[in-house]
């Protein structure tokens, strides 16, 4: 409890700096001996790195009072007990910026050159987590000093030129309420593009990549190059799209990060430029709240060559995003945007937070953060989700490992 005017002129403003080997009973025995000596807590941080303890306290302790007992009591511990007399202004948590890195294996380089930008940026590392070790190394580290927009120029420049994933937010309640993510499918749920798939049954791939490259290089766009690749598919039997069906995989982690995200109360929607033949058994199959892509038409048992009502395009995406947000009473700054495709650009704009999962470099210059590591589930980590949360809940679950070949039925 704070102290009183004349209390204050018989205590004094301590820093208690504690460190060594970790063991059961070290933080109630200190707690006894400063009890003992009539310390007050103003603050303390406490971590514990491969059994190896940091500890520090912020005290008021009496002007008068002996160190000696709890110099004792490190000795007897095995402990390093440091005594500096400090300001006693109380150590402010205000809210900052959450800075996450992460990469297949992260570097003293890499790790230095991030702290370099931020310093120059004007602000000051307050502390760092920990997030995982697999798949990737990752970590969360809390700025304060400077505001996150000032932050975001230098980090990014720093993220690609040591090839660093990296998210950017701002800090507060935001990030811990409920939140709608909404992934694209081709190349980012899944490892496939069905309409390749299709191209391969139908015989036309050529063809079919022509178009392709013709809307990669800006001379038609989506809705054309769509329509014109199904026109390519005509007469195409449900026995063709049965065998799409089945050599589609899931991206590595994909389960797994659906199923983390439910668990914590979040809503998961899957919109794709491709078909609901393929969409909407993955969406059963993974449990997602909603799901949106391009009918095909069929007659006799065949494709017509037509597509079935709007086509789900860049724009289409960033509608369904606002819409699906509506129907959850979720605000869009508490969206989260996964894809891989200029197909993407408008919901990753609209979204709160878009997210680059091994996308081309038009959608990683435009991202907040990106990903480039082949597990879906390390988007978990730029949303301050641990490893060690998700396997605590897969084994309270008895979930088993995920594979990688995943067929829809």
């Amino acid at each position: 409890m704070p102290t009183t005017a004349d209390e204050e002129e018989s205590h004094r403003s301590v820093l208690l700096r504690v460190s060594g080997p970790d063991s059961p009973g070290i933080t109630s025995s200190l707690m006894a001996q400063l009890d003992a000596m009539g310390a007050v807590i103003d603050d303390i941080e406490q971590v514990v790195i491969r059994r190896h303890l940091t500890l520090g306290l912020a005290l008021q302790v009496p002007d008068d009072v002996s160190f000696a007992g709890l110099h004792d009591l490190g000795t007897a511990l095995g402990l390093s007990v440091e005594v500096e007399r400090v300001d006693a202004t109380p150590t402010e948590r205000a809210l900052g910026t959450v800075v996450t890195i992460l990469a297949s294996q992260l570097t003293p380089a890499q790790v230095g050159a991030v702290a370099t930008a931020i310093v120059r940026s004007g602000g000051n590392i307050d502390r760092i987590n920990r997030l995982s070790r697999y798949p990737v190394t990752s970590y969360e580290l809390t700025v304060l000093g400077a505001p996150t927009d000032q932050l975001r120029v230098p980090l990014v420049a720093v993220a690609r030129e040591h090839s660093i994933d990296m998210a950017i937010q701002p800090d507060g309640l935001g990030r811990r309420s409920q939140r709608l993510v909404v992934m694209d499918v081709d190349s980012t749920v899944i490892q496939n593009e069905v309409i390749d798939l299709m191209a391969e049954e139908a015989g036309c791939g050529d063809e079919v990549a022509a178009v392709t490259a013709a809307a990669m290089a800006g001379e038609i766009d989506f809705e054309e190059s769509l329509r014109r690749r199904v026109a390519l598919m005509e007469g195409l039997d449900l026995a063709a799209l049965d065998r799409v069906r089945e050599r589609v995989v899931l991206t590595p982690g994909a389960r797994t990060f659906v199923r983390t995200l439910r668990r914590i109360g979040f809503k998961v929607a899957i919109v794709s430029g491709g078909f609901t033949f393929v969409t909407n058994p993955l969406a059963a199959d993974l449990g997602v709240d909603h799901a949106e892509a391009n009918e095909l038409e069929v007659a006799d048992g065949r494709l017509t060559g037509r597509v079935v009502g709007r086509v789900v395009d860049r724009a289409r995406k960033a509608d369904l995003l606002r819409a699906f947000a509506a129907a959850e009473g979720i605000p869009v700054d508490q969206t989260v945007a996964v894809g891989d495709g200029a197909n993407d650009l408008d919901m990753l704009a609209a979204a709160g937070l878009g997210i680059a999962f091994n996308a081309k470099p038009i959608v990683r210059d435009a991202a907040d953060a990106t990903v480039n590591v082949p597990y879906l589930d390390a988007v978990l980590f730029l949303l301050g989700v641990r490893r060690s949360e998700v396997e605590a809940a897969d084994r309270a679950d008895g979930a088993g490992p995920q594979g990688i070949r995943v067929p829809i039925e």
